[in-house]
C-alpha cells in the first residue's frame, strides 16, 4: 500500500520570480517577495502534496490539536444529525440504514442529491461557520454546503464511492476537515477495482489525523473511489465534514 506525499512550497514559479527581482529596486523586490508568498493558498500551512495517476490531493493540519478538540466538543452540542427515512440510502434500488450519522447545513434553499436522497441543508452553525471560514482562510476556496458525518467507533464505516454529482462545481476541491479519533482514508482506482479490474494500480492510503483538512482536487474524483473502511481497533469517535460548492440551478 502507498503513498505519494511530496513537500509543497507554497510558492510559485520561483525561478521566474528571481529573474524579476534582479531587475527591480530592493522595495520593490520585498513587494514581489510578499505577493508570490501568497502562493496557490491564501493563508499557507505546511502542505503535503499527494499524487498517483489522476489522483491530486493537499493535505496539511489546519487546527492545533486543543482547538480540534474543542471544535469536536461545540459540534457534538450544535450538530442535528438526520433520523428515520433521512438517515437511509438507496443503491442498486436497496434502502440501507446509512453506517454512521449524517447531518447537512448549508446557504438557505441548498439541497443536495446523492445515493437516490435529496437533503435540504440546516442553517450554518456557529461553529461550522468558523470552521468554514478557516478553510476559505488558508485555501482561498469559498463554500456554501457541508455534509457532517459523524463516526461512534471504527465499526461506523464508508463505503467506496466518488463525489462527482451534477450540481458540485467541478472547478471546486471538497475540503474535508477531521475531527476527532484518527481514521485510515482508501483511494482506489476506477481501474483497479473488482475481480475483473483493467490495471494493476496501487491503492492509496492516507490517514487522517485530528484536525487535518485534505482538499480533493480535479480530477480526484474523476478518476479515484474514496472510502473510510471498518477499523474495529478504533473506540473513540470522529467527525468528519467536507465541504462543497453546490452550483445553483445545476440540474441533478
Amino acid at each position: 500500500m502507498e503513498k505519494f506525499v511530496n513537500k509543497r512550497s507554497g510558492i510559485n514559479d520561483a525561478k521566474s520570480s528571481r529573474k524579476k527581482i534582479k531587475l527591480e529596486s530592493d522595495e520593490r523586490i520585498k513587494e514581489e517577495e510578499e505577493e508570490e508568498e501568497e502562493g496557490v493558498f491564501s493563508h499557507p500551512v505546511p502542505w503535503q502534496k499527494i499524487e498517483a495517476d489522476g489522483l491530486d490531493c493537499d493535505y496539511a493540519l489546519l487546527f492545533s490539536k486543543e482547538e480540534a478538540n474543542h471544535l469536536f466538543k461545540q459540534l457534538e452540542e450544535e450538530v442535528v444529525y438526520s433520523t428515520g427515512e433521512e438517515a437511509k440510502v438507496q443503491l442498486f434500488g436497496k434502502v440501507y440504514n446509512i453506517p454512521r450519522k449524517q447531518a447537512t447545513y448549508g446557504d438557505a434553499g441548498l439541497t443536495y442529491t446523492y445515493s437516490g436522497v435529496t437533503r435540504l441543508a440546516r442553517p450554518w452553525t456557529p461553529t461550522l461557520e468558523y470552521i468554514r471560514d478557516a478553510v476559505t482562510k488558508t485555501t482561498g476556496q469559498t463554500f456554501n454546503f457541508v455534509l457532517v458525518n459523524r463516526y461512534k467507533d471504527g465499526q461506523d464505516h464508508m463505503g467506496e464511492h466518488r463525489d462527482d454529482e451534477k450540481e458540485l462545481d467541478p472547478l471546486c476541491p471538497i475540503a474535508s476537515v477531521s475531527l476527532g479519533s484518527p481514521r485510515d482514508f482508501i483511494f482506489r482506482h476506477r481501474d483497479a477495482r473488482g475481480k475483473h479490474s483493467r490495471r494493476q494500480i496501487k491503492r492509496v492510503k492516507v490517514e487522517l489525523v485530528n484536525g487535518s483538512l485534505l482538499l480533493m482536487n480535479s480530477p480526484t474524483n474523476t478518476f479515484w473511489y474514496h472510502s473510510l473502511p471498518v477499523r474495529k481497533n478504533i473506540s473513540l469517535p470522529r467527525i468528519n465534514l467536507t465541504f462543497r460548492r453546490i452550483l445553483l440551478g445545476r440540474k441533478k
